[in-house]
């Protein structure tokens, strides 16, 4: 095995994809998102899984992990829109904490360079959330890491499908010219 074969590509890919991901449940457990929490997961897991198959040699893991790509990929783009309210999605609704919870994305009120200020108590009463803290002066609005986050996956999990593919491929063939000796 080469440094730069396709099987070496694919395990460094779903270990970045481990990374990411068990970062990005951090912060989805700070903002009690449930979602997300059990979505991210599921991906750890077929992650573990696909990296398994791959230093076994094991296809129908790698074909388990190209399946579930195809969801994550889909996911990630489901946030996106969220997060930018296309599609008649908004970034304001509860989808993501299942609708068990008011709690909303940790980087809305701790984001890079907000400015949290506690709103005064006598003006409490009149707002429909009980939401003391607003953000003011973000220097990148949560919004936006929350897209650069699925970006990120976004862009992973294409290159780790494409390599997943190829050692599919490459697994099948060596078993073919195994079968025919």
């Amino acid at each position: 095995m080469g440094c730069c074969s396709g099987r070496c590509m694919l395990m460094f890919f779903c270990a970045l994809q481990l990374i990411t991901a068990v970062e990005r449940q951090v912060f989805d457990f700070l903002g009690y998102q449930w979602a997300p929490i059990l979505v991210n997961f599921l991906h750890v897991i077929v992650v573990i899984l696909g990296l398994f198959g791959t230093v076994h040699y094991k296809p129908r893991y790698i074909v388990l992990y190209i399946v579930w790509t195809v969801f994550w990929v889909t996911w990630n783009v489901f946030i996106c829109c969220l997060y930018l309210d296309l599609g008649g999605l908004s970034k304001d609704s509860n989808y993501l904490s299942l609708g068990l919870s008011s709690y909303r994305s940790w980087w809305k009120d701790n984001g890079p360079g907000c400015e949290n200020r506690n709103l005064p108590t006598t003006r409490w009463q009149h707002l429909e959330s009980p939401a003391l803290v607003s953000e003011l002066g973000c220097v990148l609005e949560f919004q936006y890491i929350e897209v650069m986050h699925s970006a990120l996956q976004l862009f992973i999990s294409a290159l780790g499908f494409v390599f997943a593919c190829y050692v599919v491929n490459i697994f099948s063939e060596e078993e073919d010219t195994y079968l025919y000796k």
